[in-house]
């Protein structure tokens, strides 16, 4: 734990409080020293609507298959279907972990269906693959989605060979983030020291249990999240790793 870190989180207690504190100001790109990010050996990004952009609408497709699924599970309507999913989403951090907790769902089956989409809104990015080379150190992709359809979204947007490392939710033992134990198991897997780290993610609940364990945190989205775990904001992910390396 990095000797800063008490002015840092003092008052976090867990990854609900975090989403309740707000500084005065937004996080912001425009104030990035590249100098904070020298000690940076190990780069994680999360997958979806990170390294593509949100217009793409992917994850779309992803939440009616998850609608199907558990309807066709639970025996239940489209609209209890819908309901559930947004009570395990909030109760236990993703749909997969609630199924898993509350009706002891088998994760294998549903990963493979829910993951079975086009990605034909996906386009090649050589300039966001250019600029992911050349980050210094090791560049990983942790998602709460499964390894091999990872995969294909990497292959899809022109990034396959990019990175040193594909971590699913089955690495993290079907654990979703923002669990600090998800992190803690894939992170122990690759070997990575988090003090020397930095995580890429556009869903700020995501960022709350790297930043306690001294990450520098990046929140990918088109508008910025004001929380006091989110050290920086970008709603352009290729531009913002330009000016790390330039």
């Amino acid at each position: 734990m990095p000797a800063s870190y008490p002015a840092r989180l003092h008052a976090q207690a867990s990854v609900a409080s975090s989403l309740l504190r707000r500084p005065r100001q937004a996080p912001n790109d425009a104030l990035m020293p590249q100098t904070s990010f020298s000690h940076v050996d190990t780069w994680v990004f999360d997958l979806d609507n990170t390294l593509y952009p949100p217009s793409a609408r992917l994850f779309d497709h992803i939440e009616v298959r998850m609608t199907a699924w558990v309807m066709a599970t639970l025996k239940v309507d489209k609209d209890e279907a819908n309901r559930l999913r947004v009570h395990y989403w909030h109760t236990h951090g993703t749909t997969l972990a609630g199924l898993m907790r509350e009706h002891d769902v088998d994760p294998a089956p549903y990963l493979e269906d829910v993951h079975d989409i086009p990605m034909d809104s996906l386009i090649p990015d050589p300039d966001l693959a250019a600029r992911i080379k050349a980050l210094p150190g090791r560049r990983i992709v942790y998602t709460n989605g499964c390894a091999p359809y990872a995969e294909r979204v990497l292959a899809a947007r022109g990034l396959s060979g990019v990175f040193d490392a594909v971590y699913g939710v089955e690495h993290a033992g079907f654990l979703p983030k923002p669990e600090r134990s998800a992190f803690d198991r894939v992170f122990a897997t690759d070997g990575l020291t988090p003090e020397r780290a930095a995580m890429f993610e556009d869903d700020p609940r995501n960022l709350a249990a790297p930043f306690e364990m001294g990450m520098k945190t990046v929140h990918v989205a088109p508008d910025p999240f004001a929380a006091a775990h989110i050290e920086y904001h970008t709603d352009d992910l290729s531009h913002f790793l330009d000016r790390l390396t330039e």
